[in-house]
């Protein structure tokens, strides 16, 4: 497949064309663009504009794949509009843009520059979500990305970034190299600052000393000057330089009406700091440049420890946007080797995968075997062993040998991809007890204002040489910088430890539930055992003209089922027949599968449904039926291993007290023999979706916080209906969608591991809520009173929003602890 390029050609042997418009270019322009270390002439601020936006963005393969060329843009609208129009063309969109459901809506991802509290997702949400035409917006506040869905018959996506920039926030479409790369020139600009705070503080301190430990007469007057005006050089640029995030928000804050935590901040800091200079420059009053300078290295400090904490928790998300490689070999017609950027792979690409390199794209394995590490994706850090006719995950690493994998799924459709996807829709949504830890910190910055006010008035009556300081240490010791970092901190936390066990939460509040779940309802076929059906017997039953062989019959059944994505459709594919192709396939959920075949109506799968004659199977275990025109034909016998970890899983959640439940719609026989093998209690055999659904609707009526684990299309109606719905590693694509969690490793353990996580990081929650508020209301009336000191306050205000850190932290280490198992008894169909 080839890509059309379309590049501006010019006018006449000395008249170069504009680069972006192709327009002829005045003599002696200045306007250029500078594109792969070559300069490309622009003819007028407008295009400069538009192109600077696209290249800066990180969006210059515009000009590589566009088919033709844009419309000048009017010079006069060219400093407002024009620069984020440029994302409203759908060329440019289709990079980033993606459909939203059936209703016609979209949506994109951006990255969002200038976010540094929760106060600013709020701002950022509440603006966008008050527009019409928005569906929704969410701030992943961690990665700094927003998710935003909008339906584009009413509003364009210019319109959305412009509303950003008048809120004081620059975004463009999120690119993980662009976006890491911003992340990282914010990191070193915050240990700049940090650094310049420290230096500073030391230095103030070490003139201030003297000034406190002195007694009368000791210093005299020309010394008292000199310490404050080296204390004033210090401190200048303090507050000018490290303190400038401060001052940005906080003005940004104010503009836009909402109070952030860097108002009362930016008050004390700028207020202590006038008042000094005053007092430095009239020689009246007292001096406080060693507060302003303790002040911004705290604060700094603790953010600054903060943030590293919470990338460090959310690196595998960013990880897992990287993790596929930059290029690939491929092989073309002619058997020739070409390398070629891994984005340029498409769908019956033939690749090769060398020894020690990652896996480009999800494909399968054609020739060779190789162990693979997987451990980016599932969690799990053994190698596995995958061979010819095998399916390999983009983001692995290739071990051993050499492999050539013809690519299924590449770039934005791998499943990498789908993760990160469903990562962000976790991100992006915050359970309830973190929503209300974000109003109460909102709230708190007004009330807080407002408690400051009456307390300076109060301390101008009562001692006025007191009152600038008793009000800069309200301000500092009250900000709920921990309140806010309360449940962030934690949800992180946890969403990381989560996804180190190979499970993924596709949305926040699925934690919060967990936490609360009283049952565990397993599906049986690929969730408690492993999905690998194999056909063990095959019985033609006689008494029918022609005869059907045992080959025949299991060639058409292999014809209805290659119409399948069900597990058992794979225990068909090695008695495919290319001569037999079966149309017309229905499948009938939980029932099974009709077709046509050589003008015959077929069908497979229970005997209820293939039949209407009472038919008995051979033996016991799990058989399906054969009909031709309603006439039995043959009886396959299927065998499906029961996973490793099974009986480990239900015995750990059964010792933890939860009930375990088995819902099927396999026959009452193979559903009895597992759960006899598990000691499962409680199960039910033959159940319809609309069966397992109605279940759902009776437990929950009944009180009960349930969870169901499933994997098929015939799952999908229950785990759309559960508190909290987990599907296993190999799901179908629309089952992993419904669901709130997806397990990325085959081991079922992972489920409890999620369970005691979520069930900890609501605890770590409630611990961080309760210490934030309890020191605020503590902190507040010492601080009033005059008993706590600028620095002090300072001090407290840090290591409050610290402890809260370094208690989420604890998720990052956490060791699931799995209980004693529990007695044996025998199983009872409810």
């Amino acid at each position: 497949m080839s890509t059309t390029v379309t590049t501006p050609s010019t006018t006449s042997s000395t008249t170069p064309s504009c680069y972006h418009c192709g327009n002829p270019v005045p003599a002696g322009a200045p306007w250029q663009i500078i594109l792969d270390e070559t300069h490309h002439p622009l003819c007028c601020p407008g295009c400069e504009a538009v192109a600077h936006a696209i290249v800066d963005g990180g969006l210059e393969s515009y000009y590589r794949y566009r088919t033709e060329l844009p419309e000048r843009p009017d010079e006069r609208q060219a400093a407002k509009a024009e620069t984020w129009s440029v994302f409203d063309d759908p060329g440019l969109q289709a990079q980033f843009v993606h459909a939203d459901g059936d209703e016609g809506f979209v949506r994109a991802t951006l990255a969002v520059e200038g976010i540094t509290c929760a106060a600013c997702a709020w701002l950022i949400e509440h603006r966008l979500n008050a527009l019409e035409g928005v569906v929704s917006s969410a701030v992943n506040l961690t990665h700094h990305r927003l998710r935003v869905s909008w339906d584009p018959k009413v509003v364009q996506l210019s319109q959305l970034f412009a509303e950003l920039a008048a809120i004081g926030y620059d975004a463009q479409p999120y690119e993980p190299d662009q976006a890491q790369a911003r992340l990282q020139h914010e990191e070193r600009m915050n240990v700049r600052r940090l650094i310049v705070a420290a230096v500073g503080m030391m230095q103030v301190m070490m003139f201030s000393i003297p000034i406190y430990v002195a007694g009368p007469g000791e210093i005299s007057a020309d010394f008292y000057a000199l310490f404050h005006w080296l204390s004033f050089a210090l401190a200048t640029p303090v507050v000018l330089f490290s303190a400038q995030p401060f001052f940005r928000n906080a003005l940004r804050d104010l503009k836009t009406g909402v109070l952030g935590m860097d108002v009362p901040v930016s008050l004390a800091i700028g207020g202590a700091y006038l008042a000094s200079s005053y007092a430095v420059l009239f020689n009246v009053g007292e001096v406080y440049y060693d507060s302003v300078a303790m002040f911004t290295f705290f604060l700094l400090f603790g953010r600054y420890v903060e943030g590293r904490a919470r990338r460090r928790s959310g690196h595998s998300g960013n990880a897992l946007s990287g993790v596929l490689p930059v290029s690939a070999t491929r092989l073309e017609a002619d058997g020739s080797e070409r390398i070629l950027p891994a984005s340029e792979l498409q769908a019956g690409d033939r690749i090769l995968i060398k020894p020690g390199h990652g896996v480009p794209a999800d494909g399968i394995i054609e020739e060779g075997e190789s162990s693979l590490d997987e451990s980016m994706l599932t969690g799990e850090y053994l190698p596995v062993t995958r061979r010819i006719g095998d399916s390999v995950t983009g983001g692995s690493q290739n071990m051993e040998n050499p492999l050539i994998v013809t690519v299924t799924h590449a770039g934005g459709e791998a499943r990498v991809a789908g993760i990160v996807d469903l990562t962000d829709r976790a991100f992006a949504s915050r359970p309830r007890l973190a929503q209300m830890a974000a109003r109460m910190a909102h709230l708190f910055v007004l009330r807080l204002l407002l408690v400051t006010v009456c307390v300076t008035v109060a301390w101008w009556f009562i001692d006025p040489s007191r009152v600038l300081w008793i009000m800069l240490s309200v301000l500092v010791v009250t900000c709920p910088c921990a309140l806010a970092l309360a449940t962030p901190t934690a949800l992180t936390a946890g969403h990381g430890q989560l996804r180190q066990r190979g499970v993924l939460i596709t949305r926040a509040d699925a934690m919060e539930s967990l936490s609360n779940v009283t049952r565990v309802i397993f599906d049986k076929t690929g969730t408690l055992t492993r999905g690998e059906m194999h056909l063990i017997q095959t019985v033609a039953i006689p008494g029918h003209l022609p005869e059907l062989s045992s080959e025949r019959a299991q060639a058409i059944a292999a014809a209805l089922e290659a119409h399948s994505e069900h597990p058992i459709a794979r225990a068909f594919r090695p008695f495919r027949d290319a001569t037999l192709q079966a149309r017309h396939v229905q499948s009938y959920t939980g029932s099974g599968l009709e077709g046509t075949l050589n003008g015959a109506t077929w069908r497979l799968g229970k005997p209820d449904f293939a039949t209407t004659t009472a038919m008995v199977p051979p033996s016991t275990g799990q058989w399906l039926l054969l009909s031709e025109d309603s006439q039995p034909r043959a009886w396959f016998k299927l065998h499906d291993g029961i996973r490793d970890d099974a009986a480990q899983t239900v015995a750990a959640l059964q010792a933890r007290g939860l009930v375990v439940e088995l819902l099927s719609g396999d026959t009452q026989e193979a559903v009895e023999s597992l759960a006899q093998q598990l000691n499962i209690t409680t199960w039910h055999a033959g159940k319809s979706p609309e069966g397992k659904l109605e279940r759902l609707r009776e437990l929950q009526a009944q009180g009960e916080c349930v969870v169901m684990i499933g994997d098929g299309i015939n799952d999908v109606p229950v785990l759309a209906g559960a508190d909290v719905a987990i599907a296993m590693n190999g799901a179908t694509d629309l089952a992993r969608t419904r669901a709130d969690a997806v397990l990325l490793s085959p081991r079922l353990m992972r489920i409890y591991d999620a369970i005691d996580i979520s069930q900890a990081t609501r605890k770590i929650m409630r611990q961080n809520m309760l210490w934030s508020v309890c020191y605020n209301f503590s902190a507040l009336p010492l601080a009033a009173m005059g008993l706590v000191p600028p620095w002090l306050a300072a001090i407290g205000m840090s290591l409050s929003s610290l402890v809260v850190v370094g208690n989420a932290l604890r998720l990052s280490r956490w060791r699931t602890q799995t209980p004693t198992l529990a007695a044996t008894a025998p199983p009872v169909n409810a």
